[in-house]
Formats: C-alpha cells, structure tokens, sequence
C-alpha cells in the first residue's frame, strides 16, 4: 500500500470516472468497490460508496459524496508525454465533454483538471538561456493543448 492516496470526492459519478480514467491508461484497473450495506448511509443499499483505482501503478480512490463538494484547478493532475501523438490521445479523450483551458490544462467530463505537458516543455523551461525560456514560455501561453513542433520552432529561434 503506498502512502498517500489521491481521494477524488465525486457527486455520484465515482464508478463511473473510475472505468473512464482506467480505459485511457496502461497498467491500470479497478480495484475494491464498496457499496451501501445499509439505508443508513443515505444511499440505496448495494449503491456505490467508494471505489479504489490505480492510474499506471498509483493508487486512486473515489467516493459518492454527494454535490457538497467540487473540484476546482487548486488540484490538478499531470500527465507527462514523450511525444505530441500521446499529448493529442490524452488531451482529446479527457477534454471530451470537458472544457479546454490554457497552456495544457483542461477539465475532465467529471469536472476534474488535467495538465497535459509533454516532457520537452519541461526541459525547455529549465534551460540555461533565459532568451530561449522565455520565447518557449510565450509560445506555449497562447496554446490551450501544448504543439511540440511550435515549442521546438519558438526554442530555436533565438
């Protein structure tokens, strides 16, 4: 068991977002669900309560807790891409009946953030040539999903 769980508090969708998430990634697959064994929960008995994922290897965990609480770009998740034909499968499959944002970032169907980021970007910004830094980080400001050939173009320039 590792450490530190993420906890994802969902309206009623726990279940739901669980085989969704699981079917975009590798090395991935649904775990324990525990459901309502009483009325007492608030819940019809056999309901879903929670549901235990893992998302390539780190395990996740999901509850129905009813609409008190949603999520907000303060938690993000990221998902790092080695080349812009996984940076297009991820963007696309969660952005689908989400809503796109800026500079890689979108939300979910579920209402959850995504940073998308391929891992060029991340070695572009730590470069040593702040001149280089600085056209890559302007290029990417006006991107919502990240164009690793317009990053390259924008490094290059200088």
């Amino acid at each position: 068991m590792q450490k530190i769980t993420p906890f994802l508090w969902f309206d009623n969708q726990a279940e739901e977002a669980a085989k969704f998430y699981v079917s975009l990634f590798k090395n991935s697959k649904i775990g324990d669900i525990t459901r309502s064994s009483t009325k007492e929960s608030g819940r019809p008995v056999g309901s879903v309560l929670v549901v235990d994922f893992q998302l390539e290897g780190q395990e996740f965990a999901a509850i129905n807790g009813g609409p008190a609480f949603k999520f907000t770009e303060a938690v993000s998740f990221v998902v790092n891409c080695e080349t812009q034909e996984e940076v297009d499968y991820f963007w696309n499959k969660l952005v689908e009946g989400g809503q796109e944002s800026q500079c890689g970032w979108l939300k979910d169907k579920f209402g959850l953030s995504w940073q998308i980021t391929p891992t060029i970007l991340l070695q572009f910004i730590k470069d040593k040539d702040t001149a280089k830094v600085q056209r890559v980080f302007e290029a990417m400001l006006k991107m919502k999903k990240i164009d690793i050939a317009a990053l390259k173009q924008a490094a290059e320039q200088g």
